[in-house]
């Protein structure tokens, strides 16, 4: 008896509540789940609406002779999606270079600070209202001010990324790690468990729901900060594309990298779709 004790008080128990043979899905969104298609009903009902606005829409404009600088149709996006590619993929490139470098520096800065507020408490204190005015002051906003310090480089927009979307991370994974039931925590410290092993077993596997939100949410604000960052300062860029053709009432090319700068955000949200589901996919 006194040798299985023993045993115990190496062991942290796991808590699994999916059921042998169950398997639940991972909605990041709470009100959606565009990933998740089911039946040929729901494919066509999609494919049903996209016609009907798309070709509503085009029909409006050359019902009312509406002139393409002022709202272009559908076909003349399309035409214009095409035949400006060779120019604005060069842009497309630069504008997701500076999200995927800023927004990998917010999210571990953000995951590092989280983890710090979460088991050294004192901190908060002292680095939550410095968070607060990150998070209540647009980053687009220092943009002309990292220019004046830095140079009309790449690094004044990669660091604005960073800004806008580390503080989005670092709320998000914060309340994830404090939601953790107490329960468990006292149950794995009367087996002995150390404070990593259970922030390592405990906290951070429970806290994965929340730390996928953040992760969302801060690419979206990072892509809307990349995007206004172009536009402010940069001379390359998807932005920088928007200001030129919107300044040239070249409308058709406008909402053709509007579609470009949409099919980042689109990506985002299906890749930590994907990602939730292969790490909370237990939750209910």
């Amino acid at each position: 008896m006194d040798q299985y004790d023993k045993q115990l008080e190496h062991e942290i128990p796991e808590f699994d509540h999916e059921e042998h043979g169950q398997s639940s899905s991972f909605d990041i969104s709470a009100t959606v789940n565009a990933v998740s298609v089911h039946g040929v009903k729901q494919v066509l009902g999609i494919v049903l609406v996209a016609v009907i606005i798309i070709g509503g829409w085009e029909a409006l404009i050359h019902l009312f002779k509406v002139p393409e600088f002022v709202f272009p149709a559908p076909s003349a996006i399309a035409v214009a999606l095409v035949t400006s590619m060779p120019t604005v993929f060069p842009h497309f490139l630069i504008t997701l270079g500076e999200l995927a470098a800023g927004y990998a520096i917010g999210a571990t800065i953000g995951l590092l600070l989280a983890v710090l507020l979460t088991q050294v408490p004192y901190f908060e204190k002292i680095i939550t209202p410095y968070i607060l005015l990150l998070i209540t002051t647009p980053a687009i906003a220092l943009v002309p001010l990292l220019m004046l310090m830095l140079g009309f480089t790449i690094w004044p927009r990669i660091i604005a990324v960073a800004l806008a979307s580390g503080p989005m991370i670092m709320i998000n994974s914060v309340t994830g790690f404090r939601r953790t039931d107490l329960a468990k925590i006292a149950l794995a410290k009367s087996y002995g468990a150390t404070t990593s092993q259970i922030f390592m077993k405990i906290r951070f596997p429970l806290a994965m729901p929340m730390i996928n939100v953040g992760l969302l949410v801060g690419g979206i604000f990072g892509l809307i900060t990349a995007v206004g960052s172009d536009m402010v300062g940069g001379k390359q860029g998807l932005g920088n594309k928007l200001a030129y053709y919107s300044s040239l009432a070249r409308m058709a090319n406008f909402f053709a990298v509007i579609i470009l700068v949409s099919i980042i955000g689109i990506s985002i949200w299906l890749i930590m779709a994907y990602v939730g589901k292969k790490t909370a996919s237990w939750q209910e």
